[in-house]
């Protein structure tokens, strides 16, 4: 996580401490998940040509469809590529995925399109609808998605899927150019802790917590808390405003029922700071004023979820 950037390298007690600690815990875990990282059949590289085409996506018809029987460009980024790319956060994930464009604009504002419909000065994206396990997370308002609250523990991660072109519009009008679908685990899969922790000069500290148990043989459930401190990007004008701090915890709970029937209900909140610059208009030369400040963010979500699965 270090990395040497125009401003030369900075060392503080705290990023190397953090970044000790993480080397110890590297592979700290217990429960299930070492052996469903060990077993994991994620990674599509090693698949046969005809188990690739027999690879499930939910995306493109609301309900699980072969990807070889899917008539649009899909794309599955799994849990393996994310585990192995080093990512720290959903933007950079998406990066993973051909034909998705993803720009930093600061250390905490993200531009991301599809297939070159975007606007990297507002940072729009009309027509690209953005899913957390089909929970919509596009805002028509801001005609795009505030990347800088859309964040989860990857570990989580079951997939994402992402369909180029129009090959989503069952999700809607803003779906034209593309849809980005991010699915979770089941709770059932994430029984037991895990730890994670790390730290470096422009990611300065970073880690996370999760404990995932059961109730009987039918609910299963997992709860988790995260937190994250960035440094600032590098600026020409040598000014440190956009440095992001962020803290989130959530929930989830998964209830099998007989006859194929799934309820699920989960939860976040989040709460932190951003920096920010805005430019004010003012009625003196030079006729504007660059304000630098920190931004409070906060809020959270609360999804029902109730699936059946038809006979095939």
């Amino acid at each position: 996580m270090i990395r040497d950037t125009k401003r030369g390298i900075h060392f503080s007690l705290v990023p190397w401490l953090a970044f000790s600690i993480a080397i110890f815990c590297s592979g700290v875990g217990w429960g299930r998940e070492t052996a469903s990282i060990t077993e994991s059949q994620d990674a599509l590289t090693e698949l046969s040509l005809e188990e690739l085409m027999n690879v499930e996506v939910v995306t493109y018809s609301k309900s699980p469809q072969k990807w070889f029987d899917t008539p649009a460009a899909v794309f599955v980024i799994t849990q393996e590529d994310i585990r192995r790319s080093g990512v720290t956060s959903i933007p950079e994930a998406l990066r993973l995925a051909p034909g998705v464009e993803v720009y930093r604009v600061t250390s905490s504002q993200w531009v991301v399109g599809i297939r070159g419909f975007t606007s990297l000065t507002g940072r729009l994206s009309p027509s690209l609808l953005v899913l957390i396990d089909g929970r919509s997370v596009y805002s028509p308002l801001f005609a795009g998605v505030f990347w800088e609250v859309q964040d989860l523990l990857l570990e989580d991660i079951e997939r994402i899927e992402v369909i180029r072109g129009p090959g989503g519009t069952l999700w809607g009008a803003n779906a034209v150019n593309g849809v980005i679908n991010i699915i979770t685990k089941h709770s059932k899969e994430t029984q037991g802790g895990l730890v994670t922790l790390g730290g470096g000069t422009e990611e300065r500290t970073f880690g996370g917590v999760r404990y995932g148990g059961a109730v009987g043989e039918q609910l299963h459930y997992r709860v988790y808390g995260k937190f994250f401190n960035r440094d600032a990007l590098f600026h020409p004008t040598g000014s440190d405003f956009d440095d992001w701090r962020m803290a989130q915890g959530g929930f989830r709970a998964d209830l099998d029922l007989p006859e194929r029937n799934t309820v699920t209900i989960q939860g976040d909140l989040y709460s932190g700071k951003e920096g920010q610059r805005t430019t004010l208009t003012t009625y003196q030369p030079p006729a504007s004023q660059i304000v630098d400040k920190d931004a409070d963010l906060s809020g959270g979500n609360l999804s029902f979820r109730f699936d059946h699965i038809q006979s095939q």
